[in-house]
């Protein structure tokens, strides 16, 4: 009896690492992901056989350690946007940084939300959802990967797999928030719930439309008020303006590069130009030996990356 019991440990615990070390078939992959695929398609417009294709072939079929490890099926790196947890790995380049999720969920949707609101794959979302050539060759030419071939990777997955099956025509301009939203999918879709997200100098931005105040935006954007505040350079009895910008990220510390100096125009403010660069107001005033209160003229010229000599 003794015997057989051991027998029957050893046949589980064999069972056991043969599920735990068997490779994922990729039909088995596209069968457990096509709803989820389905779904963004409907939320965004990108086609469901483009999301099941480039995850097929950025996660090795959900087999790859990044995969496995950070439940990252697309291979997104982190970017200095990112704010969430993190896994490092040899890649392009030594111990790159990528981005780590709780679930394969907030995977698939920050994906989504990745093409969304990065400007060079703004051009994709004129396609059709049934155009999924040219949304495999667009993301070739908008560089989501480097491989030469990335675009008949793609295509050929859809092909073999008849991936197409699962697209539509979707009318973009009425692609709306889901009323069934799950906690991973409303933190990843916030973005597009009312305000387009725009970047300048490697910072987003929306831009301010009638009814909205702090406290909107801090809620739709799941930041506190005080980041808002602080994002911008504004007081807590600050009024938002109408078509004036406000940054969801800290701005940063110099302006892009190429933009070394900015001759004031009438009507501008120190403030003004700090908005319109993504520059910090603090770090504009350094930059410029300005005091605390001390305001710019029409005809000055603001030194935008470096310090300004001292004379």
């Amino acid at each position: 009896m003794k015997n057989i019991n051991i027998i029957i440990v050893v046949m589980l615990h064999i069972l056991v690492s043969y599920s735990q070390n068997r490779r994922q078939t990729r039909i088995e992959f596209i069968e457990k992901y096509k709803g989820l695929a389905i779904k963004v398609m409907r939320n965004t417009g990108i086609p469901a056989s483009i999301v099941l294709a480039q995850s097929c072939l950025e996660s090795d079929d959900g087999n790859s350690w990044l995969a496995k490890e950070a439940n990252n099926f697309f291979g997104i790196k982190c970017g200095k946007s990112w704010k969430g947890e993190t896994i490092y790995k040899d890649d392009d380049s030594p111990n790159e940084c990528f981005r780590k999720y709780s679930t394969d969920e907030e995977s698939f949707y920050d994906y989504a939300n990745y093409l969304k609101t990065t400007p060079r794959y703004s051009e994709l979302f004129t396609y059709s959802s049934k155009d999924y050539n040219s949304w495999a060759k667009g993301l070739k030419d908008k560089g989501y990967a480097t491989n030469p071939q990335y675009t008949e990777l793609l295509i050929k997955i859809i092909n073999d797999f008849q991936l197409y099956q699962y697209d539509e025509e979707i009318d973009k301009s009425k692609i709306v928030e889901q009323t069934a939203l799950t906690a991973a999918e409303e933190w990843a879709m916030r973005t597009k719930i009312k305000h387009e997200v725009k970047i300048n100098n490697e910072v987003k931005y929306i831009i301010v439309k009638p009814g909205d105040n702090i406290e909107s935006l801090a809620k739709e954007f799941d930041l506190a008020k005080w980041q808002i505040l602080k994002y911008n350079d504004l007081t807590p009895d600050s009024v938002l303006r109408v078509g004036s910008i406000i940054y969801i990220q800290p701005k940063r510390n110099k302006a892009e590069f190429g933009k070394d100096y900015h001759i004031v125009k009438p009507g501008e403010t120190l403030y003004k130009i700090s908005q319109y660069y993504a520059v910090k107001l603090k770090k504009l005033r350094f930059k410029n030996n300005l005091m605390s209160d001390e305001e710019v003229k029409p005809g000055d010229t603001l030194y935008l990356r470096k310090r300004k000599p001292i004379r």
